[in-house]
This record gives C-alpha cells, structure tokens and sequence, in this order.
C-alpha cells in the first residue's frame, strides 16, 4: 500500500516527470510562440482528416505561421497508429527538413507524433523500441495540441503503437517520449462526436483507477489519480449529452490531465495490457476495450487493495456506510457499470467479434505488455483467460 497518514509516509524511491503545460481555451493559439522557443526552423505538423476538417489543424497552422515558421502536414493516421505510418512519417519528418514537431489530433496522433519523433533521432524501425527506457537519444522539439479529453498522450511517457505483423499494440514507455509542451485547450473537445467523447472519457478514468491502484503509486501520483476520478466521474455523463458546455468539456479535459499526470509516473495494470492486446487484435477503440474490460479486471484486483478501491468509490461520490465488504465492492462495480452504460457503451467482447477460441493467443499477448507488470495483484495466465471469458 502506498497510504499516507499522520504518523507515517511512504518512503520509497518514486519519480515524477511532466512536460510543461498550458491549460485553457486558447491555448492551442500558442504553438507558435513554443515552436519559436524551441528553436523551430520548420515544423512537421502531424494530425489526422478529421481533424483537419474541423478546423483545429489549421487554427495551429495558422499560428506557426504567425511566429514565422513554415510547416508541412502529415496526416496519413489511423485510429490506432500503425508501425508502417510511424515509418513513413519519419521519412517525411526528413525529407521536409524539418526540426519541430507539432502533434494535433487525439492519442493515435500524439502517439504516432512521439514515433516519428523517435525513428528521426534513434533511426530502426519503431517496434525496436517496445519496452521501458528503450529510447536513448532525446526525440526533436515536440509540442501536443490534444482534441480529446482521454488518453492524457500530450503529458504521458507512453506511445502505443499498432504491430501490423502481430497484430497487438506495444507499449514504449521511456521519459525520452515526453513531449516538450503540451497546449491543453477544452474548446477542441466541442467537436467530438459523443461515442469518441465517451470512450476517451472512459480511457481517462481508467488511467486515474489504474494509477492508483498500481504498484508504482506515490503520494505525489495518488492526489491526481483521485481527483482525475472525481472529476471524470461526476461529469463525463453530463458532458457527452450536452457537448456544447465548454465548463463541462473544460472538467473532463482537467480530468484528463490529472489521470494523465497519474499514469505517467504511476504506470497503468491489467485494464491496458488487456486492452492493449484486444485492441492490436481486433483494431477497436482503446476506450471502448478499457470500458469492456474495467470491472472484470477490478473485481480479479478488489482483495489485495480493498483500502484503495473503497477510495475509489469514494471519489466517484458513493456512500458506502454501514455496508460489508461485498456489498461496498458490488456497488463500486455497479458504479463502474452504470457510467460506462449511461454514456453509451453497452458491448461486451463477444458483440465485438472476440471468439472463445481466441482467449489464449489475447491473455498469451497481455501477460508480456508492460503494464501487467505493475497490476495489483500479479496474475498468471490462466487468471487473464478468465477474465476475458468473463468479458464475453
């Protein structure tokens, strides 16, 4: 346990790295000035079509433009990044001449930025990089400007990147992959469509439940982790029905943040290396494969941190007085349930294509990917089987 109290503080060696950050709207409006400071000569902007089309790339053009930086676009990005177009735009980073990069888009875009940023510095192909502290030499100048209130990419130490070949996503986790400066700016997320606001919305809850259960926790990730809960909990219903409400968008971006801070220093547990391996096999949304999975994976972890999961429930504003045990888990549950439901995620693995027969080769993948290694409770084999059987 990684509690803190009166008498007593935990004492382990613990790290903290967060890139610097601007929060508020219009942040986005100051890619310019940051690329300039960073010595910017010309910019690779990286983002993807829907993006471009509501008009934020062009909002982080214009800036760049402004402080007299000329830039070029690479937009050839998929939902879930591919190892082939972190590879290509690496090559288009070069041929360009550039020196900066500048990522706007969600986490498939941020992570495929931090790819590109890596191949242009450390040369090879991306998926030699899977792994912790595999990335030696520091990426080039990179700003995030992210248009999703999830996946916390812009201020994280993580990039996940889809293996074509094997079909799974990896994980490259390395305090080489933080970005330089992250724009964080609520007025993006008014252009989300309410199922991409809800499953990014479930990725960022995910991310503060699984930092603070994690192994890896501290006192200086566990005041995040919680807050990213309380926040993301108590809005992320409200904001994806009424998606104009720039003060709802503005707590579940904060909230965002907040788990991002989390997780980056904490590490993530089951929910991710599972979603990781269902996601790379099946080329699903990370947030809805998190949301499918959550409660399954919290209820395998409940009894080896019972102390930190009432917290939980507690943040997401449940009373639990005068209740067991069970009864305090079947509510925290439920809780988990409801907020994925209400937002509009109801599928279960088996709606979404995964087969019994499938089980094996997923849990053969999740128990290698390196955010089991910092689950709660330490699972074998078999024990992830289970859970995705229970999942189906």
């Amino acid at each position: 346990m990684n509690e803190t109290s009166n008498s007593s503080i935990n004492l382990e060696l613990r790290k903290f790295v967060a890139p610097e950050f601007i929060f508020g709207t219009e942040a986005r409006k100051m890619a310019g000035r940051y690329a300039q400071q960073l010595g910017g000569r010309k910019a690779l902007i990286v983002t993807d079509p829907g993006v471009i089309k509501v008009g934020w790339t062009q909002e982080v053009g214009d800036s760049l433009e402004n402080a007299g930086i000329p830039f070029t676009l690479y937009s050839n990005v998929s939902p879930n990044p591919r190892d082939g177009e972190v590879m290509r735009g690496a090559e288009f980073y070069r041929q360009e001449g550039c020196n900066v990069i500048v990522a706007v888009g969600g986490g498939s875009v941020l992570d495929c930025a931090k790819g590109i940023g890596i191949v242009s510095t450390n040369g090879g192909n991306i998926l030699k990089y899977e792994g912790v502290d595999q990335v030696k030499i520091p990426m080039p100048p990179l700003i995030c400007v992210p248009t999703t209130g999830g996946t916390s990419a812009d201020v994280s130490q993580f990039a996940i990147i889809n293996n074509t070949k094997e079909l799974i996503k990896i994980a490259i986790i390395s305090k080489a992959v933080v970005p330089d400066v992250a724009l964080i700016d609520p007025m993006t997320l008014i252009t989300m469509d309410p199922y991409l606001s809800a499953c990014t919305g479930m990725d960022a809850l995910v991310h503060a439940i699984e930092a603070f259960v994690s192994n890896a926790s501290s006192p200086f990730t566990d005041v995040h982790a919680l807050e990213g809960i309380r926040l993301i909990s108590s809005n992320l219903i409200k904001s994806v029905q009424t998606p104009d409400d720039i003060e709802l968008r503005g707590k579940i971006m904060l909230g965002s943040l907040e788990a991002g801070l989390a997780f980056s220093n904490a590490s993530l547990g089951g929910v991710h290396a599972m979603a990781h391996s269902l996601g790379g096999f099946k080329d699903l949304p990370h947030g809805e494969c998190n949301a499918m999975l959550l409660r399954f994976v919290m209820d395998f972890n409940f009894n080896v941190a019972p102390e930190k999961y009432l917290r939980i429930g507690e943040a997401m504003g449940l009373d639990l007085r005068g209740m067991t045990m069970n009864h305090k888990r079947a509510k925290i549950l439920k809780q988990i349930e409801h907020i994925a439901r209400a937002v509009g995620i109801n599928k279960t693995l088996g709606i979404s294509g995964v087969r019994s027969v499938d089980v094996s080769q997923l849990a053969s993948k999740a128990i290698k990917d390196p955010c089991i290694v910092t689950n709660p409770r330490h699972p074998k084999k078999r024990d992830i089987e289970v859970i995705y059987e229970e999942a189906l």
